[in-house]
């Protein structure tokens, strides 16, 4: 790949002008919340984050949100800025990523009516559909309260070392609720006209610019795409950029949705650079530097959207989880050996809607990064890994990266196990960045490959560590006709090796019962095409209408295919699902019209179709396919026999707990058994 990569990258990898500062490249670490700031050891756990993606060489990191205020806290325990002495505790956070020659900025960020504390505060007192309670209506005086806390809050944040802040301006937080009248209902000078409802924004900029002084750097995110009923049109948001620069603003970052919209915008079934085009219009109305930002996870997809001059800078916060160093192993034509992040959500927007702090489901490292060593071992072992799926991938690559004798059996021809399966689900395709990464790790660290052998217990003599990752295989239930030539298990459909007919019945509505629903319904370009998916959920591809809506995005989007899943749980179908992606799910099947029951009898299958209790009363559904999503057992049967010996063995994955799909453990304990050889 060598020069040839290097120079395909160029725009990326070339300096810009900011304000008074000039930036190594062109990549922003953008914004996330992390949690770090609630855990024990917080400050060394915030310094090992943040250094290693300086290290890592994005231009500017850009920290979780600090309010700068109690108003504006996400909730009780939300870190803030507004005190001097405690934002000086951070200093340590900001000189760790200055050495490693990046520039770090505070991201400030009031959470208005999203802030799960009573008395909250908006605009006009409309209550989230996200949060139970009601925002009180801000009064003239707290709106100039705020304006200067915000003032101080960058003050605090200069004196503690940063180089500059974030002012946040979108995602449906304070400022945003201003600019727009979905939330905005006032008659005073805060509200009605444009001109008045951009007010709080612009005097927020202006006040931290007079406050901190030219040399500060000023980030402000813009709502490029507000996504709501009564969000801006592009004309409105071309004006509050201008009147943005116009007070002070160094550079202007993009964002994308509200978290209350209805329409999916950084989960995998959102396609690559879906809203390039969001923050072209920005770039159109300013002359300082545009940020686009949300689902761009390569390389390859930035340079092209800098190269086109649709933005002068790209932000990719998640990405900087999957892989620390995305920008070094661009400059050093390593871009094939970049972790790419799939948009899974499962351990960083998950993680923090359930109070932990954040990780990510292809890098366990991230977050944990005082947890993992890099040193090679001093003794190295001989190890057998006994299946090519995610856990055995992971432990075969990091095992062989800290210097032991790796060898790899894999029954199938080819590496990935239930990745496989899981990739046929529209959007999980990303998983194919995860097997091309994994084997690349395998490849360049020397671990020698069996693939299309079984292995048996001869093959695994002579080894100091033997690890069973041989996954799962579906659950059959004991059900009358369950061998009836219309049923098919799970990994015969998404496997492609049974087609469902036109009528389907899906056994199961877990995680897999849903992925099965979404491949049978959904098209291919909707995940992978920008105007399919805009189609899909009613968004205007060229951002123009007002809150780039151009229809409603859970309007029905019927299906060639009629599909019904079943439970036998009386919860709500998909209640299990992931936080931030099950409502996707749950909003696209709906839409193609699957339905779901719950409280479902199972009784047998014939040529009739499938016969089942429901509320106690008898009924058959007629399906050309029924589809069993019901359960995984694990594939123990090899490490039984090699206990049976007396050598020891340790399972990992789905061959220790067979548990729907589930690649986030799998990875973690792979690579944390490596590390503990």
């Amino acid at each position: 790949m060598g020069n040839t990569q290097r120079e395909s990258f160029e725009t990326m990898l070339s300096p810009i002008r900011a304000g008074r500062r000039t930036l190594r490249n062109r990549i922003i670490m953008g914004s996330m919340h992390t949690r770090l700031e609630n855990e024990p050891d917080s400050l060394a756990k915030q310094i090992a984050f943040y250094a290693e993606r300086a290290r890592g060489e994005a231009a500017i990191l850009v920290t979780g949100g600090f309010s700068p205020n109690a108003e504006g806290v996400f909730d009780q325990e939300g870190p803030r800025m507004d005190d001097p002495d405690k934002a000086l505790h951070l200093r340590p956070i900001c000189e760790a990523v200055q050495a490693e020659g990046s520039l770090i900025c505070a991201q400030l960020l009031h959470a208005g009516r999203y802030a799960k504390i009573e008395g909250c505060v908006a605009p006009s007192p409309i209550r989230a559909l996200i949060n139970r309670f009601i925002p009180r209506e801000m009064t003239d005086a707290d709106i100039r309260r705020t304006i200067e806390d915000f003032a101080k809050a960058a003050a605090n944040a200069q004196a503690a070392g940063f180089d500059g802040v974030e002012i946040m301006g979108s995602e449906g937080y304070l400022i945003n609720e201003f600019t727009v009248t979905h939330t905005n209902k006032r008659e005073d000078d805060w509200g009605g006209s444009a001109e008045n409802r951009h007010r709080f924004a612009v005097e927020t900029v202006r006040a931290v610019r007079e406050r901190c002084g030219p040399d500060f750097l000023v980030i402000y995110r813009i709502s490029a795409a507000d996504l709501v009923e009564g969000g801006a049109p592009a004309d409105e948001i071309a004006a509050l950029a201008r009147k943005i620069e116009a007070a002070g603003a160094d550079i202007l970052n993009t964002g994308i949705g509200w978290h209350e919209a209805r329409v999916p915008t950084i989960a995998y079934p959102v396609p690559r650079g879906a809203w390039r085009q969001a923050a072209a219009n920005v770039k159109a109305a300013v002359s300082i530097p545009v940020v686009a930002s949300n689902r761009i996870n390569t390389p390859a997809m930035a340079e092209d959207i800098l190269a086109s001059g649709g933005a002068d800078m790209i932000s990719m916060a998640r990405p900087f989880l999957a892989d620390p160093h995305f920008v070094k192993k661009v400059r050093e034509g390593r871009a094939d050996e970049i972790n790419t992040c799939i948009a899974c959500n499962q351990a960083c927007l998950d993680f923090i809607f359930s109070d932990r702090p954040v990780s990510c489901l292809v890098n366990p490292r991230a977050g944990r990064e005082t947890e993992f060593r890099d040193t090679p071992t001093d003794s190295p072992k001989k190890v057998a890994v006994v299946g090519g799926g995610a856990a055995g991938m992971a432990t075969a690559a990091e095992a062989a990266r800290l210097g032991h004798v790796v060898t790899l059996f894999e029954a199938h021809d080819r590496l990935g196990g239930q990745l496989n399966l899981a990739r046929a689900a529209p959007g999980k395709d990303e998983f194919d960045e995860t097997l091309r990464y994994y084997s690349g790790q395998m490849n360049r660290h020397g671990v020698t490959l069996h693939l299309g052998q079984r292995a048996g217990l001869d093959d695994l003599t002579g080894f100091d560590h033997v690890v069973i990752a041989t996954g799962v295989k579906p659950r059959i239930p004991d059900l009358p006709g369950v061998d009836h030539p219309s049923v098919a298990t799970y990994a015969e459909i998404l496997s492609g090796e049974r087609v469902a007919g036109d009528s389907v019945v899906v056994m199961g509505a877990g995680g897999i019962g849903h992925d099965v629903a979404e491949f049978l319904v959904t098209g291919s370009a909707e995940v992978h095409d920008t105007n399919a998916f805009c189609e899909t959920w009613g968004v205007d591809p060229t951002f123009a209408a007002p809150g780039g809506l151009a229809g409603d995005p859970l309007a029905p989007k019927p299906s060639r295919r009629k599909v019904i899943m079943l439970q036998r749980k009386t919860s709500k179908p998909g209640a299990g699902l992931g936080v931030s992606t099950g409502w996707i799910l749950r909003n696209a099947l709906r839409k193609h019209g699957v339905e779901a029951m719950g409280g479902v009898v199972y009784g047998r299958i014939d040529d009739a179709g499938l016969h089942i209790l429901i509320d106690g009363k008898p009924k058959v559904i007629a399906a050309d396919t029924i589809v069993l999503c019901t359960g995984q057992e694990p594939e123990r049967a090899l490490a039984e026999a090699l206990s049976a010996r007396g050598v020891t063995v340790t399972m990992i994955g789905g061959a220790k707990e067979a548990a729907e799909l589930d690649a986030l453990r799998a990875i973690d304990e792979g690579v944390r058994l490596a590390q503990g050889l």
